[in-house]
């Protein structure tokens, strides 16, 4: 949800600060709690996928949390301060030296900011890494090809702003709470007086 109210940067000197710092402030915390999530979908899992999805989760919450602190918090605190001075071309070097940034940039133009790229690659191959592992343990498809095909929203998009952050984040939370529903609604039948397992027994 968060994500619709991404601002699209066109002239930075002219930002909705406001809004786009609150984001941003707000994804600090997001972006680990999405790694998180992640993480938990396959808690007791011991095969190398599971593992597989820790490691690249942990990465994505750290590349990602470095990024957008950077180009998105940095970057608005400049343009705020730049809109406050009375003279905001005077700030926009210092802003776009951060803004076109090689590792922790974000603008669309050139070459893509590095720990972007290497964060939305990290947040893939741990999804796809929990669709396998989760499949192993006998999850149905539907929500395991949600999983995995919603996080590529980002680098399809080529954004975490609309629609490539709402595609990927909101794809993953309902794979993530069907994904759940499921193992609980397992856990209630496998229960039941009469189940197949208590008949087996």
């Amino acid at each position: 949800m968060l994500e619709m109210f991404h601002p699209h940067p066109g002239d930075l000197l002219a930002l909705d600060v406001r809004t786009w710092l609150v984001v941003h402030y707000a994804q600090i915390l997001l972006f680990p709690l999405t790694a998180l999530a992640l993480a938990l979908l396959v808690r007791g899992r011991r095969d190398i996928a599971a593992a597989i999805c820790r490691i690249a989760m942990f990465v994505f919450a750290a590349s990602y949390v470095a990024f957008d602190t950077a180009a998105g918090v940095v970057t608005g605190i400049l343009v705020d301060a730049a809109q406050k001075s009375g003279a905001p071309n005077a700030w926009r070097s210092a802003i776009d030296a951060v803004w076109s940034h090689s590792i922790v940039g974000g603008s669309p133009q050139g070459r893509p900011p590095f720990l972007a790229v290497f964060g939305s690659i990290a947040l893939s191959t741990g999804a796809i890494a929990a669709a396998v592992s989760l499949k192993r343990a006998g999850r149905s498809w539907p929500p395991i090809l949600l999983l995995a095909i919603s996080s590529f929203g980002i680098a399809a998009f080529k954004t975490h702003a609309w629609p490539g952050g709402p595609a990927t984040f909101g794809g993953i939370a309902v794979a993530a709470a069907w994904l759940e529903w499921e193992a609980s609604h397992a856990g209630v039948t496998a229960a039941r007086p009469g189940s197949s397992d208590e008949v087996t027994s």
